[in-house]
Order: structure tokens, then C-alpha cells, then sequence
């Protein structure tokens, strides 16, 4: 039987190597959607990722036979550590063909990164902050994948439990068929919500009009998920990244803000059509005809995913989610939107939940982080 060896990513050539191991394990998988190549290479480089600024990482390629059969990064968040008091090894970008040696070999990277900086627990899959990828599917392989999860083989969660690895967190998604009308209580109960909180729904004109609103809304998120166990706030390095990255792919359509009586941002959401078909036509790639691709899902799509949310903990419970949600409906009216796809939210994020309750949100898929104690 060959060995498997682990090599540490070192090169420029590695590190696309290992940015394109998961495009071959899954050539033909109908539900594998890829990042793009480009984008997952920027986030290794410390002049794009504000998150190595406070964290430490190193990648690593499973090599067997000569051919590559496996990757994995480890990383250490020293800002989670400071703030939370955490100390842990995360792990992510672990893919692996279906073969105990190699699986066996990656985690054992991981164990041994661990060990070497006298750390006691290694945890993954997960990227370095909260707004990363996280958490291993095992619920919904038959579900074409979002841009913003991870999609995996069946044969994953068995590999790491037969290892010895424990579900950690838990995470659900759903998704939403949106009926042709709401019902007349729905408008009648909104109208009753907006005048008993003196609150208004943000028309934007352009896109620069919601420039004003990006800090408050990070401000918001910071105090809409504070409460969770495993909560960072985002760091203004972050913002000015986020802000930077993925503000221009944004429709200003999409973006709905709720502000009280004094223009204080008190709630939004923000929803984006749905470019997971785009990314598997374009191959990981914006050009020649990647871009392309992007266009034409922006302008046309039945389908959608909700990236973020924001309710102020003073409006939580208060009825605010159902102007959300009948804004979201007018909005997808008017595009021809009729599936709407969750983001994962964390299992125990019961007040984020709420906001599909009445709408007969099916939980399609499901994923979870497993960790170690060494």
C-alpha cells in the first residue's frame, strides 16, 4: 500500500494546487458549486485577508501515488483567544478522497499543529472568523451548493467520526417557496408594527446612497449575534474589506434597511440572487466569459440566497421580521423570484429562526463542526 505524505504549502504553484483540489475531486457533481480561484488565493495573501493580521495559518496538501488526494488549513485566531478566551486549532478547506489513510493523515496535521503551539483542541471545519465558511454538510448532498457554504461528499462526517472527532456546532439551513400573495393580515399587521415603533423602510435611489449604512450595519451585527458562544466582532480592518469586496456585487434591490423615528438603523437584511449555477459555468473563473455568467443570473433568476440579517436585540420579538420578510416578498415579486435559500444559521440562533416560521420553511440541509480535545 502507497503512503501518503503531507506536504506544506510553500509556493505560489502549491497554493494553486491546493485552491484546485476540490474542482477535481468533484469534476462531475452535479451540486459541488466552486469559489472563485482567484478570490480563495487572496485569502492566503495578508494585503487581502484583514484576518491574518491577528491569526497565523499554513496549508497542506495529501500527496499519494504522486497525485494530490487531500487538503487541509489550520489556523489560529489570536483575536478569539484575547476576546473569548479560546484557545483552539481551526481547520478547514479539508477535502480528501474516500480513503482512511488520507483523512487519517490531514486530521493528524492538524493534531500536530496543535500540539506544536500547546494547544488542547482542534475544531473544523471553519475558516478563521465568523463570516467564513463553516461547518461540514451532512444533511442535503443532493442540494445544489450556495456560494456562501461548503459542499462535501457523504463519506466526510464518517471519516472524521471514525477518528475520533465529536459534533461541535450545529448549523440549519432552509428553503422557502414563496406563495403568489400574502395574506391581508400580513399588510394589516406590518402597517400596525411600523406606526406603534415609528418605523420606516429605506428607499435607496443608487448604490453610493447605501454607503452611509454599511458601518451601522456591521454595528448591528455585532449586536444582533453578540449573545452567541462563539461570536467575534468584526474588526474595522474586516469592514473596510467587506465593504470593498463585495459591495459592487451587490443590487441595491436586494438591500432593505429599517430605521426608527430618529434614522437610527434598527434592522436589515440582505438577500442576493442566486449565483450558483454562474460559478459552475464559469469554472472558477471571471474570465473570458465568467463574468458573463454573473451578469445574466443578476438579471434574471428564480432563485435566491439571504446572506445577512440585522435586528437590533431592542426590536427582536416585536414583529419587525414580518416587514422584512413581506419587503423581501415585493422585491422578489418584481425580480420573479419564487425560492429564497437561508444562510447557516446556528442551531441555537432561535430569534433568527423566527423569521421564516410562518412561511413553511423546509430544512433542507445541515451542517456541523467537529472538534478534538487533545
Amino acid at each position: 500500500m502507497s503512503k501518503v505524505s503531507i506536504l506544506e504549502v510553500k509556493s505560489q504553484n502549491e497554493l494553486k494546487q491546493f485552491v484546485k483540489f476540490p474542482m477535481e475531486l468533484y469534476k462531475n457533481n452535479p451540486y459541488f458549486v466552486p469559489s472563485l480561484i482567484n478570490d480563495e488565493i487572496n485569502i492566503w495573501n495578508p494585503a487581502e485577508n484583514p484576518a491574518l493580521q491577528y491569526s497565523e495559518a499554513k496549508q497542506f496538501l495529501a500527496i499519494k501515488d504522486n497525485k494530490t488526494v487531500g487538503r487541509i488549513a489550520v489556523m489560529i485566531n489570536h483575536k478569539e483567544e484575547k476576546e473569548l478566551g479560546i484557545r483552539k486549532v481551526r481547520f478547514g478547506w479539508i477535502d480528501f478522497i474516500d480513503d482512511d489513510e488520507v483523512s487519517k493523515a490531514l486530521i493528524q496535521t492538524a493534531i500536530d499543529y496543535a500540539q506544536q503551539h500547546n494547544i488542547r483542541k482542534i475544531e473544523g471545519p471553519m475558516g478563521f472568523t465568523n463570516l467564513d465558511k463553516a461547518g461540514m454538510l451532512t444533511l442535503g448532498y443532493d442540494k445544489l451548493a450556495t456560494m456562501i457554504g461548503i459542499y462535501n461528499h457523504p463519506y466526510y462526517p464518517k471519516h472524521l467520526e471514525k477518528l475520533g472527532l465529536v459534533k461541535e456546532k450545529e448549523w440549519v439551513e432552509f428553503e422557502i417557496m414563496f406563495p403568489e400573495s400574502l395574506p391581508e393580515k400580513i399588510h394589516k399587521f406590518n402597517e400596525l408594527i411600523s406606526q406603534k415603533y415609528q418605523l420606516r423602510v429605506l428607499r435607496f435611489k443608487n448604490k453610493e446612497e447605501i454607503l452611509n449604512y454599511v458601518d451601522p450595519m456591521f454595528d448591528l451585527l455585532d449586536e444582533t449575534y453578540k449573545h452567541l458562544s462563539t461570536y467575534t466582532p468584526i474588526s474595522d480592518e474586516q469592514r473596510k474589506t467587506y465593504k470593498e469586496k463585495y459591495f459592487k456585487l451587490i443590487d441595491k434591490d436586494y438591500i432593505i434597511c429599517i430605521v426608527d423615528a430618529d434614522n437610527n438603523l434598527v434592522s436589515f437584511a440582505i438577500t442576493m440572487p442566486s449565483y450558483s449555477k454562474a460559478l459552475q459555468k464559469s469554472k472558477g473563473k471571471l474570465l473570458p466569459f465568467g463574468w458573463w455568467y454573473f451578469l445574466q443570473a443578476g438579471r434574471k433568476n428564480d432563485r435566491a440566497n439571504f446572506y445577512l440579517i440585522g435586528i437590533h436585540p431592542d426590536y427582536q420579538r416585536r414583529g419587525i421580521t414580518s416587514i422584512i420578510f413581506k419587503e423581501i416578498f415585493d422585491i422578489f415579486k418584481k425580480k420573479g423570484v419564487k425560492f429564497l435559500e437561508t444562510n447557516p444559521e446556528l442551531e441555537e440562533n432561535k430569534s433568527i429562526q423566527l423569521l421564516w416560521q410562518d412561511y413553511e420553511p423546509v430544512n433542507h440541509k445541515r451542517r456541523r463542526t467537529y472538534s478534538l480535545n487533545l
